[in-house]
């Protein structure tokens, strides 16, 4: 093992050793290089003659670009778009990411939490919470509704065992006994990572106050057991919360709650903010020990210096000059409007009893998404034709569920997509519209 890896894991094994037991054997083994960045970054610093340290050219005392392109981007700094980006992300993005997180989540004010590291979106950042904490056979704890990618992340490329709960109780809440309970199923492990993303994809669901304080004691109570508990919150929706539901990032009530339990949020502009092309995401880690969360940066590093390098530099240029826009927040509002609107639309469409016979709707209050449950029909069969006879693209998730992203219809033409999905339904079940 290189001895600036055994140099992170004696850090943190003297600061939280229950972190420590959390690596996976991958994560025990990263450490970020003191190679060519390192000596890069002090010459940056140091030589204010000749810096011949970074792999890019320049021109002028500037990065040396193609004017063509530059002329598509005239509005912005050729050293804000050419240049690697540190690994990490640029130091401003990081240090305004985390000041949004605290107005948005005002418990982790008193929180020790990391600085935000950059990652390509949240796929990226999801990758290297299983590199850094799944073994093969380690359990992956999470709710039945969930995005089908997760398998891949932690299960094909980790081998990660998947333990699913039912995400809802029979009186439609958010089911908290039952991630409790298949927590604690693996007790013999010592060790397990629950993943909570919220708003809910494919759901749209977010749990109400009292449901977020009833998962913060859940979790309290099972490492008072003696379990050693990553929670990571996919917050890709974070902050779009129509009625009914917890504002914060559950980040914010988990971190620091127990030594046994670090938490980890995994964000991003890409669809909080509309920026879904740019691929920017962030990692942060919630530990009362500054150590620790200094070892956990670095060996985060080393999985991003072996995997991508850094993240896109333009796009980080581009959310960091957004973000500090004063015209931001008000344009920002105005899609989460019409966003807001679409999902109001749908529940009244709902709630008048005009498709009772031909599904449930799943509780929802937040999002891009909302699920139905079939009747009569499978799920498959009602997306292929939806598809083939009226032109209506629709997600099948098992034999009864569909997923329908409110977000890219407009609101004028919900009730027609609605009226279409019934009336496949009643092709397929030979019913006819009463």
């Amino acid at each position: 093992m290189n001895e600036l890896a055994q140099d992170l894991n004696r850090q943190i094994q003297q600061e939280n050793l229950h972190v420590y037991e959390l690596l996976s054997e991958l994560g025990k083994n990263l450490y970020f290089p003191k190679g060519i960045l390192t000596q890069t970054a002090e010459a940056k610093l140091q030589a204010h003659r000749f810096n011949a340290t970074i792999g890019i050219a320049t021109e002028q005392n500037q990065p040396m670009f193609i004017p063509l392109i530059q002329e598509t981007l005239a509005n912005y700094d050729p050293k804000d778009l050419y240049p690697y980006a540190p690994p990490a992300g640029k130091p401003e993005l990081r240090q305004l990411w985390r000041e949004k997180m605290i107005n948005e989540s005002p418990s982790l004010t008193e929180k020790s939490f990391s600085n935000p590291i950059v990652t390509s979106a949240l796929t990226h950042g999801l990758s290297i919470v299983a590199d850094l904490f799944l073994n093969e056979n380690d359990s992956l704890v999470l709710p039945d509704k969930l995005w089908g990618n997760y398998n891949l992340i932690f299960g094909v490329r980790r081998g990660a065992k998947s333990i699913t709960f039912p995400f809802y109780t029979e009186q439609g809440t958010f089911n908290t006994a039952g991630m409790k309970e298949t927590l604690l199923s693996k007790k013999n492990q010592g060790k397990a990572i629950l993943l909570l993303n919220f708003p809910n994809n494919p759901t749209g669901y977010t749990p109400t106050e009292l449901e977020a304080a009833e998962i913060v004691e859940a979790l309290k109570e099972v490492a008072q057991q003696g379990m050693n508990l990553v929670v990571v919150t996919d917050d890709a929706y974070f902050g779009l919360f129509y009625e009914n539901s917890i504002r914060e990032s559950l980040f914010a009530r988990i971190a620091n709650i127990h030594p046994r339990i670090l938490a980890i949020k995994i964000d991003g502009a890409t669809k909080e903010d509309y920026l879904w092309g740019f691929r920017i995401g962030f990692i942060t880690y919630g530990c009362e020990n500054p150590a620790v969360l200094d070892a956990l940066e670095k060996k985060t590093l080393g999985i991003i210096r072996g995997t991508i390098s850094s993240a896109s530099h333009p796009a980080q240029t581009f959310v960091l000059n957004a973000l500090k826009s004063t015209d931001f927040q008000a344009q920002k509002q105005e899609k989460f409007e019409i966003l807001k609107k679409r999902a109001c639309k749908v529940k009244q469409l709902l709630d008048n009893g005009e498709y009772s016979n031909a599904w449930d709707y799943y509780p929802f209050n937040s999002g891009y998404f909302m699920c139905i449950k079939l009747k009569g029909v499978k799920a498959e069969a009602l997306r292929i034709h939806l598809l083939q006879k009226y032109g209506v693209g629709v997600i099948a998730l098992g034999e009864s569920d569909v997923r329908i992203a409110f977000s890219c219809v407009e609101e004028q033409e919900l009730k027609e997509l609605f009226d279409l999905i019934y009336q496949g339904i009643l092709d397929l079940s030979g019913k006819t519209s009463e």
